[in-house]
């Protein structure tokens, strides 16, 4: 019976001779990574207004020959400063519907009145199909809302309001058209931005 142990090899490092086979710090790095150059940084350009999109939805249509889908984008625009827009716009592909909807939100932009602190002088409530809304300034308290009516504010530059949907409509849209149509109420007379003047409701059908 052989009672011998099996030598281990405790120097050797198997096929790998003057390597660091864990690849340490010492270990010759491969490839054409190490050699490629920084990319130089190209700033884009800034928009110039914020934008939220307020929803995008996947159409059909029915027609002779089938169907064709397309898409719905609605989109709200403001600058922070008392400016705000809403619009919508419908295309085959997502990137010609939101050019449409922002389009039609510059067209339909408005400045709000609004006082030193950028909140609402008083009141007002507005309703568009079944969204019904009212936003009150609370003296001090911070932006209290919620839903698109939030990012409308936002986008406006407005603060310290509450607002409440006194309604149970989750539809985004209609939120937002009833944000917009409540804010309308504010427009400033000698407003910098040009404004058609058409009612809130329907600028927006």
């Amino acid at each position: 019976m052989d009672t011998t142990k099996p030598k281990t090899n405790t120097g050797s490092t198997g096929g790998y001779k003057g390597s660091n086979p864990r690849g340490g710090a010492g270990a010759p790095r491969g490839g054409a990574g190490g050699d490629r150059r920084p990319r130089s940084n190209f700033e884009r350009p800034k928009p110039e207004f914020d934008q939220k999109m307020v929803s995008i939805r996947r159409v059909t249509r029915v027609v002779s020959g089938g169907r064709r889908m397309s898409f719905a984008v609605a989109l709200a625009i403001g600058d922070k400063k008392g400016s705000l827009g809403l619009g919508t716009g419908k295309g085959t592909d997502t990137a010609l519907a939101i050019a449409k909807a922002l389009r039609t939100a510059k067209k339909n932009m408005f400045k709000i009145k609004t006082n030193k602190e950028m909140s609402l002088p008083h009141e007002v409530s507005a309703k568009f199909a079944s969204s019904r809304l009212s936003i009150m300034p609370n003296r001090g308290k911070g932006l209290v809302a919620g839903s698109t009516v939030r990012d409308m504010l936002i986008l406006a530059g407005i603060k310290n309001v509450t607002a409440k949907i006194n309604s149970g409509s989750k539809n985004k849209l209609n939120n937002a058209r009833a944000a917009y149509a409540a804010l309308y109420q504010l427009k400033t007379k000698n407003a910098v931005i040009p404004k058609v003047v058409i009612p809130a409701a329907a600028a927006l059908e």
